[in-house]
């Protein structure tokens, strides 16, 4: 029987890169900053220079293509599929937006394509595709250790700050045992390929969950049972032997984020229209 390849692809990838050698404090606020950008412009210039500088970013992270390509190719198809929906649920949005009606071609009823839409689904879609880019720049550019111990830094208590180290270290673990659970029942007889009738599949793929959740308590409650023997939690505080401290280039990056930042706030707030629309 052949059996399905399932990679997680995203996880920390050390490369050595400029990017890791940043202070995770620093990437954090990177990451937050850009989403923060994102969520305030509507300009498709802006956005398309936020690509254009995700991607670069992602290229000095020296991660392979291959590590990220399958996350690139669903990326791209949920969000076409979400500008196929959001025209099916609102034709005209982009009419109200820009103003103006340029109808290239009329379906039924109020289904119309017009260029109004058409650039108000663009400007969309890219604006959630440009979070893309930095977001694998800070997985694969930060240790979920080192991530915690910036949160720590940053006023987040250190309870919180370690679950989320633990957490964001053993998806790729339960990933693996979805696999080996997966490959272990398929050998079994167990089918959840397209061969079989969607409601036996479900069963079929209820058959990998169930061990897979019962793993992944018994895993954590080793986990749990490890913390408290060794006394987490006593203290008020902690250290992390991963804090890296900050340096020149963080600061010289915390500078240039700040800038930035203010530059797009102060555009945002001068805009008299919501959408950047040239025609």
């Amino acid at each position: 029987m052949k059996t399905n390849k399932i990679k997680f692809g995203i996880s920390y990838v050390n490369t050595g890169s400029a990017l890791h050698t940043l202070n995770g404090i620093t990437k954090f606020i990177l990451f937050m900053s850009w989403v923060t950008m994102v969520l305030i412009t509507f300009d498709l210039r802006v956005i398309c220079a936020m690509i254009l500088v995700g991607l670069a970013l992602l290229k000095i992270s020296k991660v392979p293509f291959s590590v990220y390509k399958p996350l690139l190719i669903g990326t791209s198809v949920v969000l076409l599929m979400n500008a196929l929906f959001m025209f099916l649920i609102a034709p005209l949005q982009g009419v109200e937006y820009m103003g103006s009606e340029t109808v290239l071609l009329t379906l039924f009823g109020d289904y119309k394509i017009t260029v109004e839409t058409l650039f108000y689904l663009l400007t969309v879609t890219l604006k959630y595709f440009s979070m893309f880019p930095i977001a694998l720049v800070f997985v694969f550019s930060t240790h979920p250790t080192e991530f915690s111990a910036s949160l720590n830094k940053l006023g987040i208590p250190y309870k919180i700050a370690y679950a989320v180290s633990l957490t964001l270290r053993y998806l790729p673990e339960v990933m693996k045992d979805f696999m080996n659970i997966m490959h272990a029942q398929q050998a079994r007889g167990v089918d959840i390929s397209n061969n079989v009738p969607v409601m036996k599949r479900i069963k079929n793929v209820a058959k990998i969950l169930g061990p897979l959740i019962f793993s992944s308590l018994d895993r954590a409650d080793v986990i749990s049972n490890a913390m408290t023997l060794r006394g987490f939690g006593r203290n008020k505080r902690r250290s992390w032997y991963s804090l890296k401290p900050m340096t020149k280039n963080d600061y010289l990056t915390l500078l240039v984020i700040a800038i930035v930042l203010t530059l797009g706030f102060i555009k945002r707030y001068q805009s008299e229209q919501l959408f950047w629309y040239p025609f």
